[in-house]
């Protein structure tokens, strides 16, 4: 596999995958995941989504903003596992909330994702005032540093789950 093949896969993760698991530590090292809506942005990668302040892992990250995660797709088939349309990655990155400053570079961009269709859109989407302090919502970044796909190539062989890591800075829209 090239590494045009890693970069097309991971786009198209990327673009199909509804949802990021998102795990974080509390400052005394309490593990969470949490499952989160998300839109990604390129070149570096990033991903920004939306949650509420006093939510477990929004405190987690003002203390501790490493993070790690994955995505995933599952196929197509909801009876039998389809393993040529099952795919997925992990990475690791910092989360921290959008500066306000910064809320119009990804604001627009992240409702569109979330909700694609206009008026669930305008039926759920926050104004950017109440993303901003003293609000209790906040849009939050992980600038990812590392990423990893998972390596189909010898799984028919072994049956060993193993990961294939493709440089986060090369990945385009």
């Amino acid at each position: 596999m090239t590494a045009d093949d890693l970069l097309k896969r991971s786009r198209q993760l990327l673009d199909t995958a509804r949802y990021l698991n998102l795990a974080t530590a509390s400052e005394q090292g309490e593990p969470w995941v949490a499952t989160l809506e998300y839109a990604w942005f390129a070149a570096p990668l990033r991903f920004v989504f939306g949650s509420a302040t006093g939510s477990r892992h929004s405190l987690h990250v003002q203390t501790r903003p490493q993070v790690s995660g994955s995505l995933f797709n599952a196929g197509r088939h909801e009876s039998v596992a389809d393993l040529a349309s099952v795919d997925g990655a992990q990475f690791t990155g910092r989360c921290t909330e959008v500066p306000p400053d910064r809320l119009d570079t990804y604001y627009a961009q992240f409702y569109a994702t979330v909700f694609p269709d206009t008026n669930q859109r305008a039926e759920w989407q926050l104004p950017p005032s109440l993303l901003r302090h003293p609000a209790p919502h906040r849009l939050y970044l992980v600038e990812v540093d590392r990423w990893w796909l998972i390596d189909t190539r010898t799984w028919a062989e072994d049956r060993i789950d193993r990961r294939i890591e493709v440089p986060a800075a090369h990945l385009e829209r």
